[in-house]
């Protein structure tokens, strides 16, 4: 998609220039200071795949054909911020030491200061907590009109509250996996951003409902490919060890798929690993392939392929215009797609 490889850098670019500024900002007022600057620099700018922005900029063009794109970089900027403190947290939480390719954050300061994990693990929830201001200090940014700037604001602090509960009942390994999936990951990853768009592009509430009916299967849909590749990806693709859902013990909707379908002793494999930290190639290959035999990995890809159709139905209605449209529907069938 040109399209989206042309909005990347645009948003790279922004997020180049206005953490540059920050840090600099931040070694006036201590010299200890740019160290937090440069890890949430580090980590938002060596990778990711900018979705969040993109489903932004789609959302804002499905409404607001004849406006300007650029009003919206800055908040398409904030997402991801918004997105660096939450992976900050979300790698120290799950004990991860990789992300995008590189040393999770808290694994980054561990290093940097002599290897002391507790001091490490502290400066990286600080560095989260910053960018989260920066998220903010986006978000906020600009003049609008009174109602456009309330409604954004509202989305950002929904969307920011509703990611920390989804956090908490992943944690907790809720039985509700749907429910954790739309307040984890659609939340600020699909409503959150289809809700940033049409409040940025001034939408007619039909506009809002149809971008919303669309976010919302799609918001699972995300999630559920998330677990594949958390459990089935390349490593070297996804930039982080794969497997660590099943070696946190944590309930993805293939666990909850595999313990509809198996028996005790077809889903041995898999409770023999799950939670387990330290647990070997060989008993996580069991593992997978327990998954595959009970029909676990089929019908969570059988269920992704309806949500993506659920999705690309919604934008028929609503009075939405291209080619937000057509971004939008591109960014389903991508994420739909089954070479994973």
């Amino acid at each position: 998609m040109r399209w989206l490889a042309e909005l990347r850098s645009v948003v790279d670019e922004r997020l180049a220039r206005y953490l540059s500024a920050k840090r600099e900002a931040a070694a006036r007022l201590a010299p200890e200071a740019p160290e937090l600057v440069r890890a949430v620099e580090a980590l938002t700018l060596r990778g990711g795949k900018r979705l969040r922005p993109a489903i932004l900029h789609a959302a804002f063009r499905a409404v607001a054909p004849d406006r300007d794109p650029a009003e919206v970089v800055d908040a398409a900027a904030a997402l991801e911020l918004l997105q660096t403190y939450l992976l900050i947290h979300d790698d120290w939480m799950d004990r991860d030491e990789e992300r995008r390719g590189g040393a999770a954050v808290h694994a980054a300061l561990r290093d940097a200061h002599g290897g002391d994990a507790h001091l490490g693990a502290s400066l990286a929830i600080l560095a989260g907590n910053l960018a989260s201001a920066c998220a903010w200090e986006l978000i906020t940014a600009g003049d609008r009109e009174p109602d456009v700037d309330r409604r954004v604001r509202d989305v950002f602090l929904r969307m920011h509250q509703e990611v920390v509960y989804g956090q908490q009942l992943d944690l907790l390994a809720t039985s509700d996996v749907s429910l954790m999936q739309q307040l984890k990951t659609g939340s600020y990853t699909l409503r959150g951003p289809l809700s940033l768009g049409a409040a940025l592009g001034r939408a007619t509430d039909a506009q809002t409902d149809a971008l919303l009916a669309y976010g919302r299967p799609l918001g699972e849909a995300f999630q559920m490919r998330d677990d594949l590749l958390g459990t089935f990806g390349d490593e070297g693709a996804t930039g982080k060890p794969t497997a660590g859902d099943l070696r946190a013990g944590k309930r993805t909707a293939l666990i909850g798929a595999a313990e509809e379908r198996g028996t005790d002793a077809q889903l041995a494999p898999l409770r023999a690993v799950l939670g387990d930290a330290a647990a070997d190639a060989a008993a996580i290959a069991a593992a997978r392939e327990a998954l595959v035999q009970v029909g676990a990995k089929a019908a969570v890809e059988a269920r992704l392929s309806t949500l993506t159709g659920q999705a690309i139905e919604a934008l028929s209605s609503g009075g939405l215009h291209e080619p937000g449209v057509t971004m939008l529907r591109e960014l389903a069938e991508a994420l739909g797609a089954r070479d994973r």
